[in-house]
């Protein structure tokens, strides 16, 4: 792992687990095409820590205001997550190559886009604050999360386009999703961790493992800024009704992937 490839993913995580265009789904293709594995191990942790960073400081008011005035949403966020924690457990016990196949990336990409496109098409109607959801409304939120587990497909763009169909507000659906990314980013930090201390990866400073620590901080400083400013894009957007936008650059790309991959 060099600066040149650590700076590339880390900009595409940043940039990628917020837009509504599947980080591990473009992942998985530029790790293919820079001739190294998904990034994994230490790398793969810290690129993750720092866009968790960047949701935790752009939402820290929102989660201040849950350990104080809107505790109710704590227990919705719970129920949320439960799907995406068995079928991810599921998966990377049974199933784990499914989650770095490019061919999946490049297929879900497109599965992505279409959502995308049917969010165009919703009804347009004033809907509710995700602090008055029920729970069957968290659930099949977290259900659409869960699916987002597979590469190529948008957990943002799955669970804001959710939340819109089960009647939250646009805007309150885009906040409900990135609280519900806390756990499952957390829990897939905690999860990566866990499997790299119990195998001879491990990080030192010499550089063994994915990489030295100076280029897994500055990785993580990266993911984190870019993040940042990506959810202050996709916020704007999705305020704008111009979620589906984002549909333009998932096909197309997804057709492309595909493409090369038939090319070899």
């Amino acid at each position: 792992m060099n600066l040149f490839d650590l700076l590339i993913l880390a900009v595409v995580q940043g940039i990628a687990e917020f837009l509504p265009i599947s980080s591990s789904g473009h992942l998985v293709l530029f790790g293919k095409w820079l001739g190294i594995e998904k990034a994994q191990g230490s790398l793969n942790i810290m690129l993750h820590a720092g866009t968790l960073g960047s949701i935790v400081v752009f939402y820290f008011s929102r989660i201040l205001r849950l350990l104080e005035k809107d505790r109710r949403v704590i227990p919705l966020l719970i129920v949320g997550t439960i799907p995406a924690v068995v079928i991810g457990l599921y998966l990377k016990k049974y199933h784990e190559s499914i989650l770095v196949n490019p061919w999946i990336a490049a297929s879900m990409l497109l599965v992505t886009g279409g959502i995308l496109i049917a969010s165009y098409f919703l009804p347009k109607r004033d809907g509710i604050e995700y602090s008055d959801a029920g729970y069957s409304t968290a659930l099949l939120i977290g259900i659409f999360q869960a699916f987002a587990i597979l590469p190529g497909i948008s957990r943002s763009g799955s669970t804001i386009f959710a939340g819109q169909l089960f009647g939250l507000k646009r805007e309150s659906a885009g906040t409900f999703s990135f609280l519900l990314a806390i756990p499952v980013i957390a829990g897939a930090v905690v999860l990566e961790l866990k499997d790299m201390i119990g195998s001879e990866e491990g990080v030192n400073a010499s550089g063994s493992g994915d990489a030295s620590i100076g280029l897994l901080l500055l990785g993580a400083f990266v993911s984190f800024v870019v993040g940042y400013f990506s959810l202050v894009w996709l916020v704007a957007f999705i305020q704008k009704g111009k979620f589906h936008w984002f549909a333009a650059w998932c096909i197309p790309f997804g057709i492309f992937a595909l493409i090369m991959l038939m090319l070899g």
